[in-house]
């Protein structure tokens, strides 16, 4: 199987699809998603500022705490990817082992019962803060994808490397770090963009632990207000911003990275 076909397979993930300009028909929904969303809010604002107005000064803190959780746990999920695919393509039966046990057993149980038995279960043994333990569920759950990334992208990379890397004296440690790394880097971009994107939409579900995101500030003014079409709309077009936001992110770095290579 190619290298490009490979690649094929490790590009997918349930995030926002990431815009490229060779995707004439995906970057033209793109630009009429993200700019009709921005568009939708400010008329919204302008026509009826109660309560749309209120509630776009209501939930920026959740908006903030919504960044901590999902930067908090792809920092850490990327991390155990990391760990956890070296011990996938590890010859050594131990390490490989458990990294695969990991996988199986974390892709097996729903992100929202981690979240419960890691707050709740764990919690009656030693307390953990919400938010913390939301960063801790989400890693958790989202490095088991990770390793299955940065594995596909380590095994994507030619033999051939390995093997001249080899010959030129370099060890196997050296080889991984210093010519093996930084191609697979390349190849897993995608579908990290893609988890970290996915991550963000997930991180909702931390509001059932009380931790105060986005959601949860957006559900807390609704119950006061009783405003629940007008507070949901607004919710669901920031989440619909922000992810179409850094999907183009994505987009332009996979693009500067392709140019580099």
């Amino acid at each position: 199987m190619s290298t490009e076909a490979k690649k094929q397979i490790i590009d997918v993930g349930d995030g926002a699809a990431i815009p490229r300009k060779s995707d004439r028909g995906l970057f033209t929904a793109w630009r009429i998603a993200f700019f009709g969303a921005i568009g939708t809010i400010a008329y919204l604002v302008w026509s009826k500022p109660d309560p749309y107005l209120n509630i776009l000064k209501f939930v920026p803190d959740g908006i903030a705490v919504t960044f901590q959780v999902t930067l908090g746990a792809i920092l850490l999920a990327i991390v155990i990817g990391l760990i956890t695919g070296l011990g996938r393509i590890s010859k050594n039966r131990f390490f490989n082992g458990v990294a695969s046990l990991y996988v199986e057993v974390i892709r097996g149980i729903p992100l929202l019962v981690q979240i419960f038995y890691i707050y709740y279960a764990l919690g009656t043994i030693v307390k953990v803060p919400a938010i913390l333990s939301a960063i801790i569920a989400m890693a958790v759950c989202y490095g088991a994808y990770m390793g299955e990334v940065v594995r596909a992208g380590i095994e994507s990379i030619a033999k051939g490397q390995r093997e001249a890397a080899l010959s030129l004296g370099m060890n196997g440690r050296q080889t991984m770090i210093h010519v093996i790394l930084p191609q697979a880097v390349k190849v897993i971009l995608p579908p990290v963009g893609n988890e970290f994107i996915a991550l963000l939409k997930d991180s909702s579900l931390v509001s059932i632990i009380a931790v105060a995101d986005l959601l949860r500030r957006g559900r807390e003014y609704a119950s006061e207000s009783f405003t629940y079409f007008e507070t949901y709309t607004v919710i669901a077009l920031i989440y619909l911003i922000i992810t179409l936001f850094f999907s183009k992110i994505i987009g332009v770095m996979e693009e500067r990275v392709s140019v580099n290579k």
